[in-house]
C-alpha cells in the first residue's frame, strides 16, 4: 500500500535534516581545526583563509536549509514531523560554535592587516541573499530548489502500478541529472491563464511570481537534452493564447553556480527578449 503523497515527502525532508546533520558533525570539527591555525603571532597562509570561508559558507547554508526543512515541516507536515530533540539542540549548538568561531578569525585577520596597512580601512561586507530565496518567495519551494538539487540522485517518481497513461520515468543510474529552472514573463493575464492550465510532476514546482511572471522548476530524473525541452516550451507558446510570452530556461546541476548574481543576469535577459521567444541562459 503506498504512502499519503504528503507523508513521503514529509519523511524525504526528515531524510535531508538528518543528511545535512551528519555532514555538519564532521564538517564543524573540520572547521575548529582549521580556525584554531589563525593566531596574531602566526603568518596564517592565504589557502587556509580561503577554506575557512569556504567551509564557513557551506556550514551556514547547511544550517539555513534545515531551518526552512523545520519551518516547512512544522507547518503544513506537522502530523508527519518528528521531532529530535538531542539533534536538533546539537544543530543550534554548531550554530552558534560556528559563528563564533568565524568572527574571531576575522577579527584577527582585520588587526593583523590594521597592523600591515594602517589607512585602509575595511567594513565588513553585506551578505547577499541566496539564489533559492530570490527565485521563489514560498520558503516551501525554496527548500524543495535547495534540497533538490543537493539529493538530485536520492529522488524518484512513484508511480501508481499497472498504470497505463502514466508516462514511464526510469531512473538510469550513472547518468548525468539535472534541473531546468524557468521563467515565463507576459501580460498579467495571460501569465494567469497559463499558471492555472499547466500540469508538472511530483518533484516539478511552479510559482506566481508577481502578477506578470512566472517561475518553475523541472527536476529530470534521467538525462536529459536541452534541446528537447527548449521544443517543449517552444511549443507551448506557439498557441495564439500564449504567443506573446516570453520564455527563459536555464539548465542546472551544480549548486555552486546558483550564486546571488544569477538574478541580475536573469533580468537583463528578459528585457532584451522579443515576445514569443524562447531562450536558454547558460550558467
Amino acid at each position: 500500500m503506498s504512502k499519503d503523497p504528503l507523508q513521503r515527502y514529509a519523511e524525504s525532508l526528515q531524510r535531508t535534516i538528518e543528511h545535512n546533520f551528519n555532514y555538519l558533525k564532521e564538517a564543524v570539527e573540520n572547521f575548529k581545526g582549521l580556525c584554531q591555525i589563525v593566531t596574531p603571532e602566526k603568518r596564517v597562509p592565504q589557502d587556509v583563509i580561503i577554506d575557512i570561508r569556504e567551509l564557513y559558507k557551506e556550514i551556514r547554508d547547511r544550517l539555513t536549509e534545515i531551518k526552512a526543512i523545520q519551518q516547512v515541516l512544522q507547518g503544513k507536515y506537522r502530523q508527519y514531523y518528528r521531532r529530535d530533540s538531542i539533534r536538533d539542540k546539537s544543530i543550534l549548538e554548531f550554530g552558534f560554535l560556528v559563528k563564533n568561531l568565524y568572527s574571531k578569525v576575522e577579527y584577527t585577520l582585520l588587526q593583523k592587516q590594521a597592523i600591515a596597512h594602517p589607512q585602509q580601512s575595511h567594513s565588513p561586507k553585506q551578505e547577499k541573499r541566496s539564489f533559492p530565496s530570490q527565485w521563489f518567495h514560498s520558503k516551501e519551494h525554496q527548500v524543495t530548489l535547495m534540497r533538490n538539487l543537493r539529493i538530485l540522485h536520492e529522488l524518484d517518481y512513484e508511480l501508481p502500478k499497472s498504470s497505463e497513461t502514466s508516462e514511464k520515468r526510469e531512473v538510469l543510474q550513472g547518468q548525468k541529472r539535472h534541473l531546468t529552472l524557468f521563467c515565463l514573463k507576459g501580460e498579467p493575464g495571460v501569465v494567469e491563464t497559463i499558471h492555472a492550465r499547466l500540469r508538472l510532476r511530483e518533484h516539478d514546482l511552479l510559482e506566481r511570481y508577481s502578477q506578470d511572471e512566472l517561475h518553475g522548476l523541472l527536476t529530470h530524473l534521467r538525462e536529459v537534452d536541452p534541446e528537447e525541452v527548449e521544443r517543449i516550451f517552444q511549443r507551448l507558446i506557439q498557441h495564439e493564447e500564449f504567443s506573446e510570452l516570453r520564455c527563459l530556461l536555464m539548465f542546472v546541476n551544480n549548486p555552486a553556480l546558483l550564486e546571488s548574481q544569477l538574478m541580475e543576469r536573469i533580468r537583463e535577459t528578459l528585457q532584451g527578449m522579443e515576445k514569443g521567444e524562447v531562450k536558454t541562459l547558460k550558467i
